[in-house]
């Protein structure tokens, strides 16, 4: 359902029009002490949908990916993802949800002192053997596919460079790197270009719908500003004191839209839409996600494995 009202899970509706529901929340809540972050939230959200959750500060954007990822514990309502309860896995199930749906921060989340390469390579982790985490053995094929994914994003010249040493927009795109070494099956992007200039905003964000229109990977992201999110989101989703008050298309998002969602100023006018502009322009995502064939990324450049092995460390 659109428009001014929280969704419901119209399991009828999706069964006619045919789409599949990947991840369904129900009545998902996070207090802290006394303070609701998060309140009685529920969603539907199909495979291979790119979906924008936009809203002020402290609307609870955030506190609802964290929930999502598992980062955070919810205090009441259940997640599910493809059918499964993913709200109260643990141990090893709760490792491979956090491999299958990577997590993009604005801080990058980036070790400094590592070259870019095995900051990528990181995000083989949850695939791999503990041995071989602990020895820090990563294949040719692997070594190839980080090149790969780097290339893909423009940035395989920084591959030996400390990740340090890189700009906000570079490192955030190593960060999207990363998570395309998860192999996942959704990609959820806490603040992505919260940090980044207009231009290394745009980057990010094509970077971040190419993954979607490519892949069929279904992507969630937190947006503060809504030019952004009526130019790569499908779906856009508008929370203001932790509930969800808008759930519609960009089209839909009309100036009472904007008001439920980020309200009027201190003197009582109304919020003008040019303070949450990134100055990005960027044509509509028209191109629908494909499937995903066999779960694996298909990286755009092909790495030959003897050139990983004379270019890069053991």
């Amino acid at each position: 359902m659109a428009g001014l009202v929280q969704t419901s899970n119209n399991k009828e509706l999706t069964v006619i029009l045919g789409i599949w529901t990947m991840l369904e929340l129900k009545d998902v809540t996070r207090r802290f002490g006394v303070n609701t972050a998060v309140d009685a939230v529920s969603l539907s959200i199909p495979e291979g949908q790119m979906v924008g959750v936009i809203g002020r500060s402290g609307a609870g954007k955030s506190t609802l990916l964290r929930m999502i990822n598992r980062l955070t514990p919810t205090s009441s309502g259940e997640i599910r993802f493809k059918g499964k309860t993913v709200s109260g896995l643990r141990g090893n199930e709760l490792r491979n949800w956090h491999r299958d749906c990577a997590m993009i921060f604005q801080q990058f989340n980036l070790v400094p002192r590592l070259d870019v390469l095995t900051n990528v390579l990181l995000g083989r982790l949850n695939h791999r053997s503990t041995v071989l985490n602990i020895l820090n053995i990563f294949t040719v094929e692997e070594r190839a596919s980080a090149l790969a994914a780097l290339e893909r994003l423009g940035i395989a010249q920084t591959a030996l460079q400390m990740a340090g040493t890189l700009s906000g927009g570079q490192q955030q795109r190593v960060a999207i790197a990363r998570a395309l070494m998860q192999s996942p099956s959704m990609v959820l992007a806490d603040e992505p270009i919260a940090s980044l200039d207009p231009l290394n905003a745009q980057i990010v964000m094509d970077a971040l719908r190419d993954i979607n229109q490519r892949e069929g990977i279904t992507v969630v992201t937190n947006l503060h500003t809504l030019d952004t999110a009526r130019a790569y989101c499908e779906r856009v989703i508008g929370m203001a004191g932790g509930k969800v008050v808008f759930d519609g298309s960009p089209d839909e998002l009309t100036t009472d839209a904007v008001r439920m969602i980020y309200g009027a100023s201190g003197d009582g006018t109304e919020i003008s839409e040019s303070i949450t502009s990134t100055s990005i322009s960027a044509e509509r995502p028209v191109v629908p996600a494909a499937p995903k064939s066999n779960g694996q990324l298909q990286p755009t450049l092909s790495v030959k494995p003897a050139a990983a092995e004379v270019a890069l460390p053991a």
